[in-house]
């Protein structure tokens, strides 16, 4: 079985004895920061002057100061940049002006794993991976729970890596969900794989596909948005709680016996094999030297995917119904600033 860490296992004046520079204030370091803060951690978040996070962060509490700054001021920086902008951020801002001692922290292995960053051997290199969004670390930190989290560690010349990481973990409320060891490697292809599988190619794909098939055969659109998007909510949940065996039990027995009669007819050989392929393209580092490429490009296909779906009619249909729901906040990327 695997050990789960919590709250007794972790040292909280490990970190509370050091200096922590968050760079970045997006969904993962709003809630990093403002959660190190609330557990007495000297922070700081480093963000370029200009940056619309500025204002949040200041509003929020949180010490703002340039990014050089904060690195040079810093004992611990985490480092909360999208994976396509970290090697240069890295490069220009964080090596000149790492000491040893110092550690550098990540929320997920891509940089390190495919070696886009090669930090110096005296400085300890760790992961803190919350397995979940940041409003969500944030919302459970304030409710007084957490978000299970996964802690690495890549380098250790200090001896005491793993222990300032978990002392981290605690500090932002993972240990009170439970921390589970693990290595870049494995977070990282993993994650890429739940990613682009299930998580958000898999069902996204699926949906879209779902949704046409019932379109086009004459269904209004309001009710294939309802059945094949709006209802994946109240299943994912039934599985969040209790396992496929749960959902299973908890729907009626005509979709249980459609469950699994029919799930195996979509989900075949075939897609077993591209799945295979594409942990392979993830292995052998394929995907990365891709998706860095693409970035370095200017990011056209990325580009292009976000304006085909932003057009799609599920979307169409989507904004239309949730505007229609008291209970819901309508989410728009243009909203998250």
């Amino acid at each position: 079985m695997t050990t789960m860490y919590y709250e007794t296992d972790a040292d909280p004046g490990l970190i509370a004895r050091r200096k922590v520079a968050v760079m970045g204030f997006g969904s993962q370091g709003h809630a990093h920061a403002l959660n190190l803060k609330e557990s007495g951690v000297d922070v700081v978040v480093g963000l370029r002057e200009g940056s619309p996070r500025t204002q949040a962060a200041s509003d929020a509490g949180c010490k703002v100061v340039d990014p050089e700054s904060a690195a040079e001021w810093a004992d611990v920086i985490m480092m909360l940049l999208p994976d396509q902008v970290q090697p240069e951020f890295y490069t220009k801002v964080i090596a000149p002006r790492l000491k040893p001692g110092d550690a550098l922290l990540f929320a997920h292995g891509f940089s390190i794993h495919f070696g886009f960053i090669t930090p110096p051997e005296a400085v300890d290199v760790a992961m803190v991976a919350p397995k979940g969004p940041g409003h969500l670390v944030r919302r459970q930190y304030v409710e007084g729970s957490g978000v299970p989290t996964l802690v690495a560690v890549n380098q250790d010349p200090s001896g005491d890596a793993f222990a300032l990481a978990l002392s981290y973990a605690h500090a932002i409320g993972g240990t009170r969900a439970g921390v589970i060891a693990t290595t870049f490697k494995d977070e990282t292809e993993t994650d890429l794989f739940g990613e682009q599988v299930i998580l958000c190619g898999g069902v996204d794909s699926l949906v879209q596909a779902a949704f046409e098939t019932l379109t086009e055969a004459g269904y209004r659109p309001e009710m294939a948005y309802f059945e094949v998007l709006h209802e994946l909510k109240l299943i994912v949940d039934l599985m969040y709680e209790g396992g496929i065996e749960w959902m299973r039990h908890s729907v009626s027995d005509t979709a249980e016996y459609g469950d699994v009669t029919r799930g195996p007819r979509i989900v075949t050989s075939a897609t077993r094999a591209e799945m295979r392929k594409i942990l392979g393209e993830i292995q052998s580092g394929e995907f990365a030297r891709e998706w860095m490429a693409e970035y370095e490009a200017g990011s056209p296909n990325l580009s292009a995917a976000r304006a085909a779906i932003a057009d799609h009619p599920i979307e169409a249909t989507g904004r239309q119904l949730r505007e229609m729901m008291p209970f819901m906040v309508a989410k728009r990327p243009e909203d998250d600033v």
